[in-house]
């Protein structure tokens, strides 16, 4: 049995101990082993030990099942509309923090202070080496382009880092324009959506497709992935923009859940993983971007090369989540 699995399988069973075996409990859809370097700091600076359940679905119907009698503390998840479902399910409850609004842009905070961004991706194209001239992808919108037709790779159009990106397409031309736009880019797909981010590299390495939506931090985890090196080696990371915007991100946050048994513990673990400390060593180990205007992303990130972020209120985002999703499936993006 794997660590992985051990833990999964024991987790909730220890989350359920006595308090004396953890001082914050986490209920997380990041994997444990990003966030465990983290903690690991948190606990040595602090004393304050920590207790993470890594849940892949229904962590916001856990919590609303247990209720007040939930031993979380806090939830970890990646993608503004997890995090926006989490608030809008009354799970979680505001926080007032000096440090954090200090650490944190409002750009990357809830306004009613119900989450906290910690680290921002970027939704890219991965492109071919051999095969592609980085000046052919310049925006998001050339992704229809006919010239593309057969060559392009993704995941389904349902995972939440797609529907991110329509919900952006959506938000700068309107739902008719996203419609005919996500028609284009099925129209030049050279495979059923399938597999991860990784997977679409892949496919670019053994020549299958030339061009993959993918986020940034997967370029740094196949790096260190002797079997992926070659993968990620054959593609350059682009950043396309809107035409009337910025390169699309998303966030990786935090919030403190409604019943939060350890407050006061958790408060410390929220404004410690806002600090340039863990927001340098955050950024190091996932190859994501701080969210901390004072830290900078590592130099192997640094090396990919630079952005503009688009200045879309990621709230703005989530609002339009369900559409997105009506969009995708009108269009039969995965059929």
């Amino acid at each position: 049995m794997t660590f992985r699995t051990l833990l999964m399988a024991s987790t909730a069973a220890a989350l359920l101990a006595p308090a004396a075996q953890a001082d914050v409990n986490i209920y997380s859809y990041r994997q444990p082993e990003l966030i465990q370097p983290m903690l690991d700091a948190f606990t040595q600076e602090t004393g304050i030990r920590t207790n993470i359940a890594f849940l892949n679905k229904g962590l916001v119907e856990r919590l609303q099942a247990e209720g007040d009698r939930s031993p979380a503390d806090i939830i970890l998840t990646t993608d503004i509309s997890r995090l926006s479902a989490a608030v809008a399910a009354g799970v979680t409850q505001p926080v007032d923090s000096a440090v954090l609004e200090e650490n944190i842009p409002a750009a990357f905070r809830d306004p009613g202070d119900q989450w906290f961004g910690l680290t921002t991706r970027a939704r890219i194209v991965y492109a071919s080496k051999d095969r592609v001239d980085p000046a052919e992808v310049t925006t998001y919108e050339d992704l229809t382009d006919p010239k593309w037709q057969g060559r392009i790779c993704t995941r389904s159009g349902t995972h939440p880092y797609n529907l991110a990106l329509v919900a952006a397409v959506i938000h700068h031309h309107g739902e008719e324009a996203a419609k005919t736009w996500l028609e284009g880019v099925k129209a030049n797909l050279a495979r059923k959506p399938q597999g991860n981010d990784r997977a679409q590299v892949k496919a670019i390495w053994a020549g299958e497709c030339d061009i993959s939506l993918g986020n940034t931090y997967y370029m740094g985890k196949m790096l260190e992935d002797e079997e992926q090196q070659d993968w990620a080696n054959a593609v350059n990371v682009l950043f396309p923009e809107f035409q009337n915007g910025g390169t699309h991100v998303n966030v990786s946050g935090i919030a403190m859940t409604r019943a939060a048994p350890n407050r006061d513990d958790a408060l410390q673990l929220m404004e410690f993983l806002a600090s340039p400390r863990a927001q340098a060593l955050y950024a190091e180990v996932n190859h994501e971007y701080p969210v901390s205007p004072t830290t900078e992303a590592s130099d192997l990130v640094q090396s990919w090369g630079t952005f503009t972020p688009d200045d879309v209120n990621l709230m703005d985002l989530a609002a339009l989540r369900g559409t997105a999703l009506r969009l995708v499936e009108e269009v039969d993006f995965d059929g």
